[in-house]
């Protein structure tokens, strides 16, 4: 069963998203708080598919949760509600982890594809891995990407990454030297006909260069081909 965990403190914009994700298959948990979600999400062991969390919210806003539930789990699909003023709120968010947003007011079929979207890499993700079991591994001058434990080596010091910073470096490192647009990166990591706002590429790339560039501000490695996308020089 496809599991979604929605928190959101206004009850009308709650039973809106619970009709219409139930509607479409998924087994909806509610929360009316952040801290009703973390209870929640423990209580089932983590096992939740997509989190749907409003950013504003009483007791933990939707940012403490993003935090918490990527820090458990590198592979569950987060989706952060916002409203339009709060621009800067969704960049923080991604960076803390989010894979995607939706701003206020949606619409159903809105709401459904983007929770669709996201699921579906989860499930693609989780194929991959279980798949995937040799000892396998993309080695590029000092980094090494082991894809039997999803880790990232710079000069054989461990690098976290979560799920979709590994699933765009694991594309950048199979096509070394070449530019890769951010409409490829969309449709390698989170499949065809996916709803995510390119803008989502842009934050883990930076995240990215965070934890692998010597100087984060003038990549060496993970280079901005302006005006077509990115490209990993081996």
């Amino acid at each position: 069963m496809k599991r979604v965990l929605i928190a959101e403190d206004e009850a009308a914009i709650r039973d809106f998203i619970v009709i219409n994700l139930r509607r479409s298959g998924y087994e909806v948990l509610e929360a009316a708080d952040g801290a009703q979600a973390i209870r929640l999400f423990d209580d089932c062991g983590g096992e939740i598919d997509v989190a749907v969390l409003d950013i504003m919210m009483p007791e933990k806003d939707g940012m403490e949760v993003c935090g918490y539930l990527r820090e458990k789990s590198a592979e569950m699909g987060i989706i952060l509600l916002s409203a339009k003023s709060q621009e800067l709120d969704k960049v923080s968010g991604l960076m803390r982890g989010a894979d995607d947003y939706i701003t206020k007011p949606f619409s159903p079929s809105e709401l459904v594809a983007r929770v669709d979207a996201v699921y579906r890499r989860v499930a693609l993700l989780r194929a991959r891995g279980n798949m995937e079991q040799t000892d396998r591994c993309i080695r590029l001058g000092d980094f090494t990407l082991r894809r039997d434990e999803r880790i990232l080596y710079k000069r054989d010091k461990p690098i976290e990454l979560t799920q979709i910073e590994y699933q765009i470096l694991e594309f950048l490192f199979k096509n070394p030297n070449t530019v890769l647009t951010r409409a490829e990166i969309l449709r390698e990591v989170w499949g065809e006909n996916c709803y995510v706002d390119d803008k989502v590429i842009d934050v883990n790339i930076h995240r990215l260069r965070s934890k692998i560039e010597d100087v984060p501000a003038q990549p060496r490695r993970l280079v901005t081909i302006w005006g077509m996308g990115y490209k990993w020089i081996a």
